[in-house]
């Protein structure tokens, strides 16, 4: 087995291994991961913290011994809790990385971070808090930052900046937590899944207070939701029928 760890601020993680295939997720700085198969110019990789699959650019990620793998993956997980932060390499040059990157990682990456840091498990309203700082980013299929970002790359990256693991799909998400029958039932932070005709789950957001969702369509945006589903604040009209709501933290 193989191993890598990502050293630029924002990697594509792909359905196939080609430029043109469909971003299906990202990699973000210092995560870590399996290498499952590697080719000439591609690789597949096995994310750690969610076990996502996909296929990475050989150029856009270190190789790790085993040993450094299974030491990282001991560690507790640091983020950098700030939109935008900066590293720092050997030759003194600086790169960005984005909310959310790992940074107990960067002595791996020959790199130094004198930023903010936060680690562990938060109370759920510093959920809502974090939700707001990707208000208004633009909706990106497999995004996973404030500079583009998909429904349930919102909702992952909300819980596991305040020390909880969500799978990265809907779908994935929606197995978790303990379902709810009534949106009275819900307190801020829980989860609303939504489907489409075939029953299919294909959207998530954060229950807020007063029958208010934030969650990722077009952008970052908070709607109102109701039995039905979401309501759109500018389109006066739902844009999607609810399925379940669930709860994921006490």
């Amino acid at each position: 087995m193989q191993y890598g760890i990502c050293n630029l601020s924002i990697i594509s993680l792909r359905l196939e291994p080609k430029d043109t295939s469909e971003q299906v997720s990202q990699v973000l700085y210092g995560e870590h991961f399996k290498v499952l198969e590697r080719r000439k110019k591609w690789s597949r990789i096995r994310l750690a913290f969610d076990k996502y699959e996909g296929w990475v650019d050989n150029k856009q990620y270190l190789e790790l011994d085993e040993e450094s793998y299974k030491e990282i993956d001991k560690k507790e997980l640091i983020l950098s809790p700030d939109v935008l932060q900066l590293i720092t390499d050997t030759d003194g040059r600086l790169s960005p990385i984005p909310l959310g990157a790992s940074v107990h990682n960067t002595s791996y990456l020959g790199h130094r971070f004198d930023g903010p840091q936060t680690s562990g498990e938060k109370n759920r309203e510093a959920l809502i808090e974090t939700a707001f700082m990707y208000l208004n980013a633009p909706y990106q299929w497999g995004g996973k930052t404030p500079f583009g970002i998909d429904c349930s790359g919102f909702t992952q990256m909300v819980y596991k900046l305040n020390g909880f693991k969500l799978l990265r799909d809907a779908s994935q998400q929606a197995t978790q937590g303990e379902a709810l029958s009534f949106i009275e039932e819900s307190t801020p932070g829980d989860l609303a899944f939504f489907d489409n005709d075939e029953g299919n789950i294909i959207h998530v957001g954060i229950i807020m207070e007063n029958n208010y969702i934030i969650h990722a369509h077009g952008k970052v945006r908070i709607d109102r939701i109701d039995h039905t589903g979401i309501f759109n604040v500018d389109t006066r009209r739902h844009s999607h029928q609810l399925r379940v709501i669930k709860k994921i933290i006490d």
